[in-house]
């Protein structure tokens, strides 16, 4: 019988020693879990800030220049690498510290003009604008037509072109100038 004790004192010895192993190793794997938790976190706001600060960007419009497509209030996605603007691409602009959203219209080379008929004439052939509701009028106190681009210089117009601020108002613009290029909206309406 005194052995058997023995067993006995010398098996809850072991089960205790064990428990106390598998508390250990339950703690340090917590500890690793965490670190390693810590560690994707960390990366993953490193990421996010290259995304969103280095590739693109996200800013809410600042007026109505381009409504109805865009309103005051709606978040512009908008991406910042590319240099190969095309004409009717909508681009976010800054020029004086004021932010501006407009659509490109003159390319490099192109010369511009705004008829009587108040419509946009590029190099000679009216523009047909079938999604702009608005005549345009020429701002002729800022920028004298016919106008004829740089090499690096783009015209913008905004979509609601009784009242915003563009290119006819501040005149063409450089390519450098250029923030990005608006890739999509959300729209902030009934919210």
């Amino acid at each position: 019988m005194i052995q058997s004790g023995r067993y006995y004192e010398i098996d809850s010895g072991l089960q205790h020693i064990a428990r106390n192993i598998r508390q250990r190793r339950v703690y340090v794997a917590d500890k690793v879990s965490l670190f390693a938790l810590i560690k994707k976190i960390f990366v993953l706001v490193i990421v996010l800030f290259i995304i969103f600060n280095l590739i693109f960007g996200v800013t809410p419009a600042k007026g109505d220049d381009m409504q109805p497509k865009i309103a005051a209030g709606d978040v512009l996605l908008f991406y910042r690498l590319g240099d190969d603007y095309l004409r009717n691409d909508v681009v976010l602009i800054h020029r004086d510290d004021v932010q501006y959203v407009g659509r490109v219209i003159g390319m490099p080379g192109d010369t511009i003009e705004i008829s009587s008929a108040r419509h946009v004439v590029i190099d000679g052939a009216e523009v047909i604008e079938t999604n702009i509701f608005f005549e345009t009028q020429a701002f002729s106190e800022n920028v004298q037509y016919p106008l004829t681009l740089a090499p690096d210089e783009f015209f913008l117009l905004g979509d609601n072109r009784e009242s915003a601020k563009d290119s006819r108002y501040f005149g063409p613009i450089k390519g450098d100038e250029i923030e990005g290029k608006i890739i999509t909206t959300l729209k902030r309406n009934d919210i």
